[in-house]
């Protein structure tokens, strides 16, 4: 049984781990202000980390959460790193820049997300919005810095969401048809299945590394900027739409449902990267900073088809990698 549960606090999970996270160099996407990208960050400093690495599109954004851990831990480096996920060119740059910096990396946490977006939109690179943010641009970004990853032996966090469960890959078109079969929440759940996925190939690939992958729920954090788009009617689409696809016996877990505040958000990701009793658990799916034991929907278990997303994916920057 897990030491942490649903109200375990992303410190709580730090000060349990703090020796795990002192000295370790770090990464993390969508750390702005007030979001669980920058909360995870703040509660990470308190251990004293070597180097923090702050990924995000506006500095402006990111510079409080900097300006905190400068302030209350100024041992710790803190650094913006310019990343627009739906852009591949900026994510390369990005990487040029990670890379440049530092000689290992403990921990990349792939945080950074969009969530339901009403209208059907496109990245630069011609692909859905949601799914270029929040898994073709960590694709590309985790595989740019795996040398480093693999020199620490480091771990790969991929944050995803319970909202996985509305629906799968879309396998005929990831764009669905050029915006004629879009559903904002479809396009979400699409995304977050794509991050699951993503965790069970890192994690079979990099076996033989010393390199762990995961991918967690941080829960209901509706403190958290994600949500901002969306009206309360529009929220509840979801759940209706994922009861629809999986027909009336089904039930959204407690897990999915039950808010959780801005505190806790990081919990589950601060576990999954430091954790020492996960070794034997990479590929896993974690939810309340433990490992998710209930079966997964069957659209996201098949390891099969985390290597056919690995395929897709590879088309969709235009370069293969060979783990």
């Amino acid at each position: 049984m897990s030491r942490f549960n649903e109200n375990t606090t992303g410190v709580e999970v730090v000060q349990a781990l703090k020796d795990n996270i002192k000295g370790k160099t770090i990464l993390i996407t969508g750390p702005s202000d007030g979001t669980i990208g920058g909360q995870t960050a703040l509660d990470l400093a308190n251990a004293s980390p070597k180097h923090i690495l702050l990924a995000g599109r506006d500095i402006s954004k990111v510079q409080p959460v900097i300006d905190k851990i400068k302030a209350n831990h100024p041992s710790v480096t803190a650094t913006f790193v310019k990343l627009d996920l739906a852009e591949n060119a900026s994510v390369k740059a990005a990487t040029d820049d990670i890379n440049a910096r530092i000689d290992q990396l403990d921990a990349l946490i792939n945080n950074a997300g969009v969530m339901a977006i009403k209208n059907y939109t496109k990245s630069k690179d011609n692909i859905e919005l949601q799914f270029a943010a929040n898994h073709v641009g960590h694709f590309l970004l985790t595989n740019l810095l795996l040398p480093k990853i693999i020199a620490a032996k480091g771990r790969i966090v991929n944050v995803s969401s319970q909202g996985y469960m509305c629906g799968g890959i879309v396998w005929d078109d990831v764009n669905f048809h050029n915006g004629k079969a879009y559903n904002p929440w479809l396009a979400y759940s699409q995304s977050k299945t794509a991050n699951i996925f993503f965790a069970k190939s890192l994690a079979a690939k990099l076996s033989s590394k010393g390199v762990l992958a995961f991918s967690v729920s941080p829960g209901l954090v509706l403190e958290s900027k994600l949500q901002t788009n969306l009206t309360m009617e529009e929220f509840g689409e979801g759940k209706a739409i994922a009861e629809k696809a999986l027909g009336t016996d089904f039930k959204m877990p407690d897990a999915a449902l039950r808010p959780k505040p801005l505190v806790a958000g990081g919990a589950t990701s601060i576990y999954a990267a430091f954790a020492p009793e996960l070794s034997d658990h990479s590929g896993a799916f974690l939810v309340d900073a433990q490992v998710w034991t209930e079966p997964l929907m069957p659209h996201a278990t098949s390891q099969e088809d985390a290597e056919k997303l690995w395929a897709i994916s590879e088309k969709l920057v235009g370069q293969k990698f060979e783990i």
